[in-house]
């Protein structure tokens, strides 16, 4: 206890501290640690049973206020003992006659120690993507018939709900901040299973709660990434980046990178006219502990502001967590493979249209 508390592996927090103010910085002060470091020396004594608090009372059901609404997938998969398994997934009607506000969203895997991450899409009455794809039953890309859509189930620009990793927080936005979800539209959920020696299913579920009213902004989940990393073997520091511009105004909540086992750190920044560069989030990477990092006070960002997103890979025998080594790694679903993904939440003004955000002036569009 005395180790990991001395190292800020628990209570688990990865954000260079030089850096930005998070709403959900669980850390503990240098005075708490040094406390918690001169007991574990002193072998640990028990102190007077009529000082201790009351016993924890863990929170039984959601960590959400009780939710308006709960999506299950209506099939559960079935995930083998062994072997790599393709991405799966499962399309829900919400069959919502009117559109809905999002508040609070809350994932609940059905076999926790399977689920690799997870992503659930919002379709629109009207979307092209998957549209032949089977509603109600588990897919995977292999299994359709159609090469199109064989490729889009691999990408798409319909808007993120939710996004799950090991250590994730349920969504709680502000009060005026919530996700859209028009009327008529699917819940696609996007499944990444591996295997542990031990065969199980998966019928994973989510919460809802819904703003009482129209909010006065729409949070939108975007993403900074690069697919083209090509990691050599042994690299033990290797860097990528990737940067993008904001057509419009917007409001920065929080950031949430993803990689594989080969991640090491990860950073945002504000890149300045000038060549100066400002550090929004700064993280020592740890693939077990996927943290989404709020900001203390959310954030204006003016039209044009160039973000950039840079990762760090160690690809070395040093890299405990490294499944090989010896193996040039580029992007790839599984585990074994590599990603490189700047997730942010932005707020933009309710009544915009989000393909509106995106037309920068002049009438191009940028849809990242």
């Amino acid at each position: 206890m005395a180790h990991v508390v001395e190292m800020k592996m628990m209570p688990p927090w990865f954000a260079d501290p030089r850096h930005g103010h998070f709403a959900n910085n669980p850390s503990l002060t240098e005075q708490q640690i040094q406390t918690i470091s001169a007991w574990a020396a002193a072998g640990a004594p028990t102190g007077s049973p009529s000082d201790a608090p009351p016993p924890k009372k863990w929170t039984e059901g959601w960590n959400i206020t009780q939710p308006d609404l709960v999506v299950k997938m209506p099939v559960a998969v079935k995930i083998p003992a062994r072997g790599e398994v393709e991405y799966t997934y499962e399309i829900v009607p919400t069959h919502f006659s009117q559109d809905r506000w999002v508040q609070m969203s809350e994932f609940r895997p059905g076999s926790p120690a399977h689920v690799h991450h997870a992503v659930v899409y919002i379709r629109p009455p009207g979307s092209h993507w998957l549209r032949h794809a089977p509603v109600g039953e588990p897919f995977t890309a292999s299994s359709l018939t159609d090469p199109e859509e064989q490729r889009q189930a691999h990408e798409t620009t319909s808007d993120l709900l939710l996004v799950y990793a090991p250590g994730s927080s349920p969504d709680q936005w502000p009060n005026g901040m919530a996700k859209f979800v028009p009327a008529g539209s699917d819940l696609v959920f996007q499944m990444h299973y591996t295997t542990n020696g031990t065969a199980d299913q998966d019928q994973t579920e989510i919460g809802i709660v819904f703003s009482k009213s129209t909010p006065g902004q729409r949070v939108v989940t975007l993403q900074l990434n690069n697919h083209a990393l090509i990691i050599p073997p042994g690299a033990d520091d290797f860097r990528v980046e990737v940067q993008g511009s904001l057509p419009h105004d917007a409001t920065l909540v929080s950031l949430f990178p993803h990689m594989h086992l080969r991640g090491k750190g990860f950073e945002y920044d504000i890149m300045n006219l000038d060549g100066s560069k400002e550090v929004l989030l700064r993280v020592n990477y740890h693939f077990h502990w996927q943290l989404s990092y709020k900001l203390a006070e959310p954030r204006l960002l003016k039209a044009g502001t160039k973000l950039r997103a840079i990762a760090w890979y160690d690809n070395s025998k040093n890299n405990p967590h490294n499944p090989d080594p010896t193996k040039t790694v580029t992007w790839g679903d599984q585990t074994s493979d590599e990603m490189m993904v700047g997730f942010f939440d932005i707020a933009i003004p309710s009544g915009m249209d989000k393909w509106k955000f995106f037309e920068r002036p002049g009438g191009s569009s940028d849809h990242d």
